[in-house]
């Protein structure tokens, strides 16, 4: 079928709105029509090498939408049924078998092969320019910066079909990744003290997860006075601007000692060093945000080796269906505002959404595609 999606045509180019042709579903996959989709920081250093997307491809990795078809044997979606696209994965590696496809040991290959990963026409390609020339397709299984995408139907998250659809594509990845660092990763204890580094989507969706759990002091971290702000309104009951002062000092001063657990949602080196300082024996400091490809940090070795645990996390860790879903309920319940976080734009605005996302204009941008 024919569709509308925007082009990558070498690294580093700008985003081409064309038409493309894209292959009906065949065995295990589903056919959606994309309503919405998020932009996410990866898409943006996917475009500039950081990960080894192949171009011309098609990016995109939060997308949400209708299920329009399926090929033979699927029996997890059906058509009309509304969903989330999440993170692909092989099913059967152990990291798979064991509850944690986000770490798939076929996950390189999963998001960033620029084709199928799985049935009898993996590694191929789905989208192709009129002329037949191929554009890869299924970033992050998905390639979603286009009308429709065609994906496994075992990575599809069915939602409520009353749940606002056109918001729900970031719960794919950059809103799930902060919430699920705190639900997954850390599990605070009662009583402990949270520091979030960084709060802008990533790290906001982490605040309001925080508010949710056990922690009693949670600390947000930026130089940006409104995200500060909006930190404040959504849990955090302390905020340090780093741009006027020592954090990790601060933190000290806060919590009268370390914090138990500290998330760095920023991706820079000198900041994952603060993040990791600011947690003392038997803290944990998770890592969300991403450095550019190559970038390699230092700690402290003696205060690391007494207990100090400095772990990564990918996509919030767990299953896609559970954490998803638990989003959207507690959306629904008006325990979790990611929507005040979104504004909207046309797929031909991308390159503008995404400068506006670089100045910290905009917290998620999201595309809603016109059929």
């Amino acid at each position: 079928m024919r569709v509308t999606a925007a082009v990558v045509d070498e690294l580093g180019g700008p985003f081409r709105v064309e038409d493309l042709d894209l292959d009906a579903p065949g065995p295990g996959e589903a056919l959606v029509r994309i309503v919405a989709t998020g932009i996410c920081h990866t898409d943006e250093i996917t475009r500039h090498g950081d990960l080894p997307m192949p171009f011309p491809s098609v990016l995109g990795h939060e997308g949400a939408g209708v299920v329009e078809a399926v090929g033979d044997g699927v029996a997890s979606v059906r058509p009309g049924d509304h969903v989330v696209i999440g993170w692909p994965s092989c099913g059967t590696c152990r990291n798979c078998r064991d509850g944690e496809p986000r770490y798939c040991a076929r996950l390189g290959e999963a998001l960033a092969g620029g084709g199928r990963l799985l049935g009898p026409r993996a590694g191929q390609s789905a989208l192709r320019r009129p002329d037949g020339s191929p554009v890869h397709s299924h970033f992050f299984g998905q390639s979603s910066f286009s009308t429709y995408s065609l994906t496994w139907a075992d990575s599809l998250v069915v939602v409520p079909a009353d749940a606002p659809l056109e918001l729900l594509g970031p719960l794919a990845c950059g809103i799930s990744t902060g919430a699920g660092a705190v639900f997954n990763t850390l599990r605070p204890r009662t009583g402990s003290r949270l520091v979030v580094y960084g709060v802008g989507a990533v790290g906001l969706a982490a605040v309001m997860a925080a508010r949710l759990s056990p922690a009693t002091t949670i600390i947000a971290v930026d130089r940006h006075a409104s995200r500060l702000a909006l930190a404040a309104e959504f849990g955090a009951t302390h905020t340090i601007d780093a741009g006027a002062t020592d954090p990790v000092a601060e933190i000290q001063r806060i919590c009268g000692g370390p914090a138990d657990y500290a998330l760095e949602c920023t991706g820079v080196i000198d900041v994952v060093r603060q993040a990791a300082d600011s947690v003392g024996m038997l803290g944990t400091c998770v890592l969300i945000g991403g450095a550019p490809a190559g970038a390699e940090f230092s700690l402290d070795h003696l205060t690391t080796l007494w207990g100090k645990r400095v772990v990564g996390t990918l996509g919030g860790s767990g299953r896609s269906d559970v954490l998803i879903g638990a989003l959207v309920e507690l959306h629904r319940q008006g325990r979790f505002p990611f929507d005040r976080l979104v504004r909207f734009y046309d797929l031909a605005d991308l390159d503008r959404a995404l400068a506006d996302s670089r100045s910290g204009e905009v917290l998620k941008p999201v595309l809603r595609m016109k059929h």
